[in-house]
Order: C-alpha cells, then structure tokens, then sequence
C-alpha cells in the first residue's frame, strides 16, 4: 500500500532553516495534491504549505514569506523548505498526498508518520 516517509526534522536554532522531505511509495497511479501540516503543543493542527498537480501553491498566514513547497514528481517526493525559523515554529510536521493507488481506485488522503521540528531561541 502507499506509504510516506518523512525526513529532515530535528533541532535547529531560531534564524535558521531546515528542509523536510516526504517520499511517497506503494502503488501510485496519480497524486493530486501535496500538503504539510503542523500541530504544536496545545494547539489546533494547522495547514503549513500545499501544492497541487499544477503548481498551484497554498500557505498558512504565519509561515507565508519564509517557507516554499515544492515536488520532485518522477521521485514522488514533496519538500519543505523553511527558512527564517521561529521558535513559535516548533512542532510535529505532518505530511499528506491525495493519492490515487490504483488504476480502479479513487484518490485518498494519506499521511506520514510526523517529524518534531524544534526551533531554539
């Protein structure tokens, strides 16, 4: 079955930047959209950067400027690159694909396991 493997995550110091990486294997006939999201200590699970098959990009108000979403499609592999890190950054990142598995089969969300982002002052 589809699988995401997540890497990239671990301790960084505030101004700093950090690339995450989120390889998609399995049966894969098509991905629709890619999407990292975040969930912080405490709080609500956020939307962080999103890309679909087109191109079209989306981002969370408070990363907007300092983080860009990319893709590798031949890898099947999406990337998060942060830059000017921020304490209020730190939390597990979290990645999705919609992903059709199979030629008969509809396109369904997956996620990845998560990755601790911790960002130091």
């Amino acid at each position: 079955q589809v699988q995401l493997a997540e890497s990239g995550g671990g301790l960084v110091q505030a101004g700093g930047s950090l690339r995450l990486s989120c390889a998609a294997s399995g049966t894969i006939v098509g991905i629709s959209r890619w999407g990292w999201y975040r969930r912080a200590p405490g709080k609500q699970r956020e939307l962080v950067a999103s890309i679909g098959a087109g191109g079209d990009t989306r981002f969370g108000d408070s990363v907007k400027g300092r983080f860009t979403i990319s893709t590798d499609n031949v890898q099947n592999t999406v990337y998060l690159q942060m830059n000017s890190l921020k304490p209020e950054d730190t939390a597990v990142y979290y990645c999705n694909a919609n992903v059709r598995p199979g030629p008969t089969s509809t396109f369904n969300n997956y996620w990845g396991q998560g990755t601790q982002v911790t960002v130091s002052s």
